[in-house]
């Protein structure tokens, strides 16, 4: 059709022919563009099963972590980090698509959702990142910094780690033409508002299928570890029918396995007490997986129990080693009251306090305050909650064979709480400003702690100041930079010294002293 000279029969022809290629091509496009719609209800649909999946396996994890703390709670606190983070990004991702859609009459009309103009305009502007463009970079290099971080250090997580870390690091891309070309330029500059919307929903559907695989290898690895059964896993427990015993009593108690049902009966046992043998029938009897232990007390004193429970299987000899230790005291005249911690006790919050008799039962032991509620917990077990004057005295009084024995009162200091000192991101400030970069500021939390203090309490971080230079202070609420605060944050330089101040924390019940202002520099 390009060479030598055409008549204009053919003229037309050929303007025909390019008139049905346009005409294909248009036909193609709104084919496409359905086809994007498609693309992305499934996503989507797909999206919101995961957002049910994966609460329910954090909350599922956050529960195991209430019940069986020690094999389970720095699982429930990394999946609790995870979840935080991919819900943050997820809901800005919802945001943004929704907002793409109301420019459209029927966001549901795929065919007329063809322009690239408006996302076009709101993220790029002259070839720089409009403010939302730089929003849109923010919020993925906080997921993406924040996951790198949660992941670091455990090789179980590297290769979800390294797919983070490719697909969500937001650097520069060479296209097939050799040019480089930002990320938002790369994946979203002119193309249709519906390819745009479906690739927001794919990146939704990327960081949910993270989040879901790394729970199920969170609650799977422990799991795992709990069902894991061998001998190195069993322990040895002294079961007795009290705590102590008096120096002509016949000791009553159990040698037994941590799981006592009678597949753990032992085929033999060699038992000695204090270098002594024991023997079966006359010191100890075997019922139900438990070595029964009855023989004479002995002397005021520490005495030691060792030896071996020894189970056959396969022919084949497997020994648990017993190595327990049990005290006789003599007959009580008077009680035994000590602080768990010290001997003071804090105003405002509950005390532990623990409340004995040698040779008396829990049961059989009443205590109480005239200054303040003493409240039992369970056995020996007890807490006061002071809250005025300076001293606390615990009155006692037990039963022993039918008689009451007074014992006379103890005597406690009663403090206030100490100062608390801040922390941002776990750190505490000692001399110079923290360092840290911006995006780590932004999704740090601000803390507070007793340092050196006895109690195992947190004071709660409710609301704090934050103030860069050059830039009028800002009050948030809660224990993070909200998104206003973030923004905030943008405007600091490298180098810039961060102030967090007028920091207001809460322990239940009690007046938090107020706390130094936190200085942290800008390093990025």
């Amino acid at each position: 059709m390009a060479g030598g000279k055409q008549t204009p029969r053919q003229k037309m022809i050929n303007l025909m022919y390019l008139v049905f290629i346009a005409m294909m091509a248009l036909n193609m496009s709104k084919e496409v563009l359905t086809a994007f719609g498609l693309i992305d209800e499934s996503l989507t649909e797909a999206n919101e099963s995961f957002v049910s999946k994966n609460q329910f396996a954090v909350n599922n994890l956050q529960q195991k972590a209430k019940d069986a703390p020690d094999q389970f709670e720095e699982a429930a606190t990394l999946a609790t980090s995870i979840a935080s983070l991919t819900n943050t990004y997820f809901e800005y991702l919802g945001s943004l698509k929704s907002e793409l859609k109301e420019t459209v009459k029927d966001p549901t009309d795929y065919e007329t959702m063809d322009k690239s103009i408006y996302l076009d305009e709101k993220l790029m502007s002259g070839g720089n990142l409009t403010e939302d463009g730089k929003v849109f970079m923010n919020q993925m290099q906080t997921y993406h910094d924040g996951m790198v971080e949660l992941l670091s250090g455990n090789i179980k997580y590297d290769q979800i780690k390294n797919s983070i870390d490719s697909k969500f690091n937001g650097e520069s891309i060479v296209d097939r033409e050799g040019v480089t070309k930002t990320y938002i330029d790369y994946h979203f500059i002119g193309y249709p508002l519906v390819s745009s919307v479906t690739k927001l929903s794919s990146m939704q559907n990327d960081i949910k299928v993270y989040e879901n695989e790394l729970l199920s290898l969170l609650l799977s690895g422990e799991l795992a570890s709990i069902a894991e059964v061998n001998t190195s896993n069993y322990s040895t427990l002294l079961e007795s029918v009290k705590s102590a015993f008096f120096s002509d009593e016949n000791f009553e108690g159990s040698v037994v396995l941590g799981r006592t049902d009678e597949t753990t009966r032992p085929n033999k046992v060699i038992l000695n007490l204090d270098g002594r043998a024991l023997e079966e029938g006359k010191d100890y009897v075997i019922e139900g997986g438990k070595v029964q232990l009855k023989m004479q007390a002995g002397n005021v004193g520490e005495h030691n129990i060792e030896g071996n429970l020894i189970f056959t299987q396969d022919g084949v000899d497997t020994e648990v080693p017993v190595s327990q230790k049990y005290q006789v005291i003599p007959k009580p005249n008077q009680a035994i009251v000590s602080a768990d911690k010290m001997n003071v006790v804090y105003r405002g919050i509950k005390n532990p306090i623990t409340v004995s008799m040698p040779g008396v039962p829990s049961n059989k032991i009443t205590a109480s305050s005239p200054q303040a509620n003493l409240n039992k917990i369970s056995g020996t077990s007890y807490e006061v909650v002071p809250s005025t004057g300076n001293e606390l005295k615990i009155n006692v009084t037990g039963e022993v064979d039918g008689k009451r024995i007074t014992s006379p009162p103890v005597t406690f200091r009663i403090k206030s709480l100490p100062r608390p000192t801040p922390t941002v991101r776990g750190e505490i400030q000692e001399g110079s400003a923290i360092q840290m970069p911006r995006n780590a500021l932004k999704i740090s939390q601000i803390g507070a702690t007793f340092e050196n203090f006895d109690f195992d309490i947190t004071p709660v971080v409710k609301q704090f100041t934050l103030s860069i230079p050059g830039q009028p202070s800002m009050v948030i609420t809660g224990n993070r930079l909200d998104q206003r605060a973030q923004g905030l944050l943008d405007l600091a330089k490298a180098g810039d010294v961060v102030q967090i101040f007028d920091i207001r924390a809460d322990v239940p019940g009690v007046n938090v002293k107020n706390m130094p202002a936190l200085l942290v520099q800008i390093t990025n």
